[in-house]
């Protein structure tokens, strides 16, 4: 393993840190619902494949003298898979409410830091399927896409499935503490350094031939450094702004084809029209609050990861900042959300977010942990598989995430699994506490997206009856009413 790889990256270090206050913890929730009850044998064997071929699954935390270096990923040499691999039968009626109230107190519950981060539990008895799996996990072990490619490396294409038979066990090659810090210290500051002497004729061949452009980009680099670390102090929604430990999940399904018919109609991404649904969901949140809404900070996850990259691991960026809300026409909406995504995925700082975080890491975490809780929400977009999937003989039916909010009022994920978009809704209770009031708008914001696309293809008005296309979940009982 690089021995880079081997440690807790910079970002994943300053998300670590920032847990000190438990309200920025960075639990992901996945509820995975199956149309038959798994083989027991088979799924644990699925699982145990799971943990070697990811050996981070296998590996706890362990925290160097004096922090000298980051946490080193060690192997757990208690590793217990039965430890992980739960299985409970859900109470009468079983539910999706009591789904949901489930994933819900995972979503509140730390990590065992002596243990691997992570925890698989089998939900038996569920109304109208026969049980559903939820995967805990925490997010320095993988970011959305790394899950998907795990779950394509291990989830069979059928029923039947294949024996792939069980790698090895994953080795640990660690050689004691001294020398792994400075091995760490030797290998990041290589890496640096090689990066500075291939950058600095490039640089200085640059500067002599174009003094102005040099300049220029200098200048512009500086400019995006501070907008991708700069303190962020004041809230913009004016109903969304306490926060605490309670949670409340809730659930949509939307069309796949309609919702990339309507941002092709519109000239825009799947990814635009999602994030113009939410803004518009939020909007209609605020008006039932009698709240005038002109625009919002969202926190969104950028993809850094490559085709070089093992199964696993972290790697994006958060980058922060403003969209409008205000924008009344769908269309216009849609591009001016686009183009703000559009400009901070270009932003120079981008690819330096790792040395940001490491300036960041080296200040105290109370001061840092307030700006995050200014942020209004949090999305994410996860492209899944296009065809169905199988685990131990069961078929994938319903594939919804639950992100961390991270200080936010709520996060809204999207994942794509076999033609129809699966949208999970992880709200903190201080900020919303009328989940139930949210999900309404929410659904109203994808209809009114799905309308636009409708009225696009058919040339004319296509009224309100698409909304009944979006399904939610089964209203939440008494049980799953808050903390």
């Amino acid at each position: 393993m690089d021995t880079r790889e081997s440690h807790m990256s910079q970002s994943d270090l300053f998300s670590w840190n920032m847990e000190r206050d438990p309200v920025l913890r960075s639990t992901i929730v996945s509820v995975l619902v199956l149309d038959s009850e798994p083989d027991p044998d088979r799924l644990m064997r699925t699982m145990d494949r799971g943990s070697r071929v990811v050996p981070r699954l296998r590996h706890r935390l362990v925290v160097a003298p004096f922090g000298l270096a980051p946490p080193r990923w060690a192997l757990d040499p208690d590793f217990d898979l039965s430890w992980h691999v739960r299985r409970i039968a859900l109470a009468e009626p079983a539910t999706m409410s009591g789904v949901l109230e489930f994933a819900r107190t995972e979503a509140m519950t730390g990590f065992d830091p002596a243990r691997p981060l992570w925890r698989a539990t089998l939900l038996s008895g569920l109304a109208g399927a026969a049980s559903v799996l939820v995967l805990t996990v925490h997010h320095s072990l993988t970011d959305g896409i790394g899950g998907i490619q795990i779950a394509t490396a291990l989830l069979d294409f059928d029923r039947t499935g294949a024996d792939r038979g069980l790698p090895p066990d994953p080795m640990d090659n660690h050689t004691g503490a001294l020398r792994d810090i400075v091995t760490w210290n030797a290998s990041v500051g290589s890496v640096l350094l090689a990066g500075g002497i291939r950058a600095t004729p490039q640089t200085a061949w640059r500067a002599l031939g174009n003094p102005a452009r040099a300049l220029r980009e200098g200048t512009a680099l500086a400019s995006s450094l501070v907008r991708l670390a700069r303190p962020i102090t004041t809230t913009f929604s004016p109903v969304m702004t306490q926060r605490s430990l309670g949670r409340r999940l809730a659930v949509l399904d939307v069309p796949l084809a309609r919702l990339r018919g309507t941002a092709q109609a519109a000239g825009c991404t799947l990814n635009d029209a999602y994030l113009t649904a939410v803004v518009i969901g939020l909007r209609k949140y605020h008006h039932r609050h009698g709240a005038a809404l002109d625009q919002l900070r969202v926190t969104m996850p950028i993809s850094l990861r490559t085709p070089d990259d093992p199964l696993g691991g972290n790697r994006i960026t958060l980058a922060r900042f403003a969209l409008p809300a205000g924008i009344t026409e769908t269309a216009d909406l849609m591009l001016a959300v686009g183009a703000a995504v559009a400009g901070w995925r270009r932003e120079p700082a981008i690819p330096l977010s790792g040395a940001v975080a490491a300036t960041l890491n080296r200040l105290p975490a109370g001061l840092l942990t307030g700006m995050l809780k200014h942020v209004d929400f949090v999305t994410s977009n996860v492209p899944g598989s296009p065809v169905p999937l199988y685990i131990a003989g069961a078929r994938i039916d319903r594939m919804y995430a639950f992100g961390p909010t991270i200080g936010t009022a709520v996060n809204v994920t999207l994942t794509s699994h076999a033609g129809t978009c699966y949208i999970g809704v992880n709200a903190d209770t201080a900020a919303i506490p009328d989940t139930e009031t949210l999900t309404e708008c929410l659904t109203a914001g994808f209809a009114t997206v799905l309308e636009f696309g409708g009225e696009r293809a058919a040339g004319s008005g296509a009224g309100s009856g698409h909304s009944s296309e979006l399904r939610r979940a089964r209203r939440p009982g008494p049980g799953a009413a808050g903390t």
